[in-house]
């Protein structure tokens, strides 16, 4: 009853002469447009089905005049006097559509006479004319008559705010509301709400219901999602800057494809008032104040977790984001090279609207209002971050993820993860941003690297001391031949005819000897030097016949027979090539002493790389000794295992340490005929570069 009410004139604008009485409940339930007025042409009952052909709500509607819905006034006027002098009239009339266009409809208007013959009031009945199609400018016309919700509102009381933001907008200062929150609230408290339809009242009414909105602020009820279009809107209207407004608003959950319309009262005793029309596809029966109840269920859950989460309002980024793909920008992180300013307009427009108490204790504040401002400052000690994550955005990614540094409100700095969480297609409004201090942990991994290579440098040290013979041994070669040539050339030079020829062969072999033992005590000092790893491209052959220089000595000492079988076109890894060295040398080392404790019937170490699966290089060798005992081969790499009676048991646990910080993977196994193979695996240098480094993406 109360929605048929407000499709009849207000009782304030009624009159004695004029009654529409309970027939009209009927015409609340026709097909076709139905519409009272008075004697004046002013409309004092508009159905629903006039809702549905033109667009505008009954409220609005009721009060208005005739002539002004018109788009032919005079020709209006003509007719409405015909109809006054002859009692009716049927005929094509042309009246404002909600969404800006125009719609002919065919009408009948009967003069209706009370009980003594006067004229009382005129019924028209009416529907669009004949097959007519609505014109290509009415784009949101199926929108426009699915009427959801309509409000009348009396802005009198933030006048003073309006004529400032008119005043702005006369003197081209701009005044975008978006970027001022508190004039939003300020507005949008201020306005109140003279009446409301039953849509409204369902949809934001909650408990207070259509009697209790009456009369309070439109911004105790108006829906988050749209309260910077609806003041906008209001404003436009209110400042006389346009006399009808309509702006798309974001999904809500509960409508789809929702328009506001607002427009301000003709009358010039009702300047302060403006109608608001909301037309959309309900998606969801229920209601906003219900969808509040979830959202605050929400809250309080997210506001109980162990993580510091925050949430930002994305709605004016999807609106830039709509734009850029419009115009055809697809690869936006190519885009931001050329326009780095939208990167400072998305940190400026994208706003933190709710933190929780994890959130407050992470950045030393004191309250989750500490963080209701733009996101920039999540940013600020870490800029790329948010160029990576708008980029996910805009890519349409589900979440991103990446370490990054954040500057608390104390100014300290500190590392955390961060997980952005993207709204789903239908929800384009709200991220959640998740922030992990990882600040200990990274100080504890750094601890534990350093550790590592303070662990495998004493393990280098060590095998260069199971090494000294050989080094001496290859060092000393180089010396010998420099004296031997050195002396040889002194002689040739004493005599009393030198030989200057070979003397200048000599020299050249000196030289030559000379690079040699500073190659071989380069090499030496390089597994000896304490430094912090280098990934570089490597050719795993090279490291293998470099490594093969420090052990060269002891394997011919000792009549080992050496099989190197080394891979052609072998594809580089990516790695520390002394470190690569220190593994292959320890394992060398290993299966010299294991033939060591061998019968002594075979001697012989197999070496060989080769390509696995396409994108693994492997390494292997193998040798002739008794093997290893099966109980010990599941511990043979645990650290301080180990089966010499002077061994420390770290050699192999190195060797796996670094093998799996390269990607890669070690093993042991005893062969069918004898002896123990080692082998490891290292990806490729193009398939570590595929893998991600950056941020992680979903």
């Amino acid at each position: 009853m109360a929605e048929m009410a407000a499709r009849r004139v207000p009782a304030d604008q009624s009159d004695a002469s004029w009654n529409v009485g309970s027939e009209t409940e009927l015409a609340d339930l026709a097909s076709e447009s139905v519409m009272v007025f008075d004697l004046a042409g002013n409309i004092r009952y508009w159905n629903p089905a006039s809702e549905r052909l033109y667009g505008w709500p009954a409220i609005g509607s009721v009060g208005r005049s005739i002539t002004e819905m018109s788009s032919n006034a005079e020709l209006c006027v003509k007719q409405w006097h015909t109809l006054l002098q002859e009692g009716t009239w049927a005929g094509l009339v042309k009246r404002r559509a909600s969404c800006g266009g125009q719609v002919t409809a065919v009408v009948r208007q009967t003069v209706r006479c009370d009980a003594e013959g006067r004229p009382r009031d005129i019924v028209e009945y009416g529907q669009r004319a004949g097959k007519e199609r609505y014109p290509s400018s009415f784009p949101e016309i199926n929108l426009h008559r699915q009427a959801a919700a309509s409000w009348e509102l009396d802005t009198s009381h933030v006048r003073p705010l309006l004529e400032a933001i008119g005043d702005l907008m006369s003197r081209g200062l701009g005044a975008d509301l978006a970027q001022r929150p508190d004039w939003i609230d300020e507005l949008l408290t201020g306005t109140r709400i003279v009446n409301v339809n039953e849509r409204a009242a369902h949809l934001v009414g909650a408990h207070a219901g259509r009697a209790g909105m009456i009369g309070e602020s439109v911004g105790a009820f108006w829906p988050r999602v749209g309260r910077a279009v609806l003041a906008e809107l209001i404003a436009a209207v209110a400042t006389d800057r346009s006399a009808t407004s309509m702006r798309k608003v974001a999904p809500d959950g509960i409508l789809r494809d929702a328009v506001v319309t607002v427009w301000r009262s003709e009358a010039l005793e009702r300047s302060d008032t403006v109608f608001v029309a909301v037309n959309g596809v309900i998606d969801d029966d229920r209601s906003f104040w219900y969808l509040r109840a979830s959202e605050e269920r929400y809250r309080k859950m997210i506001h109980q977790l162990p993580t510091a989460l925050l949430q930002v309002d994305l709605s004016r980024m999807g609106q830039t984001f709509g734009e850029l793909k419009t115009e055809g920008v697809s690869d936006l992180d190519a885009y931001l090279d050329d326009h780095p300013e939208l990167l400072d307009f998305a940190n400026g427009v994208v706003r933190v609207i709710d933190a929780n108490q994890k959130a407050v204790a992470l950045f030393n504040g004191t309250a989750p209002a500490d963080f209701i401002r733009p996101v920039g400052f999540l940013f600020a000690a870490s800029p790329e971050t948010a160029r990576r994550v708008i980029v996910a955005r805009f890519e349409g990614r589900r979440s991103y993820s990446e370490v990054m540094k954040v500057r608390t409100f104390d100014g300290q700095i500190l590392d955390v993860r961060v997980s952005v969480t993207y709204p789903g297609p239908q929800r384009l409004d709200v991220a959640l941003i998740g922030l992990e201090d990882i600040t200990e942990r990274l100080r504890t991994e750094r601890r534990l690297r350093q550790l590592e290579t303070d662990f495998t440098h004493a393990a280098r040290i060590s095998i260069l001391g199971e090494l000294a013979t050989s080094i001496a041994h290859e060092v000393n070669q180089p010396l010998s031949a420099i004296v031997t040539n050195g002396e040889t050339s002194l002689r040739w030079l004493s005599r009393d005819d030198p030989n200057l020829v070979k003397v200048g062969e000599l020299t050249t072999r000196v030289v030559s000897s000379a690079r040699r033992a500073s190659d071989i005590v380069k090499r030496i000092r390089g597994m000896a030097a304490k430094q912090e790893p280098e990934r570089l491209p490597l050719n795993l052959n090279d490291v293998v016949d470099e490594a093969l220089l420090f052990v060269r000595h002891d394997i011919e000492a000792r009549s080992i027979s050496l099989s190197v079988k080394l891979a052609a076109d072998l594809p580089a890894v990516l790695g520390d090539r002394i470190q690569l060295q220190q593994v292959i040398v320890n394992l060398l080392v290993n299966s010299i002493q294991a033939i060591d404790q061998g019968n002594g019937s075979l001697q012989r170490i197999d070496l060989s790389t080769g390509v696995e699966d396409g994108d693994k290089v492997v390494f292997s060798v193998h040798d002739s000794g008794l093997g290893i005992a099966v109980g010990d081969l599941d511990r043979i790499f645990d650290c301080f295992f180990t089966t010499k009676d002077d061994g420390v048991g770290i050699g192999l646990a190195v060797c796996q340490s670094i093998i799996i910080a390269h990607g890669g993977s070690i093993s042991v196994s005893n062969c069918p005929d004898g002896g123990a193979e080692f082998r490891f695996w290292l990806p490729t240098q193009f398939a570590r570069i595929s893998e991600p480094t950056g941020g992680t993406y979903a």
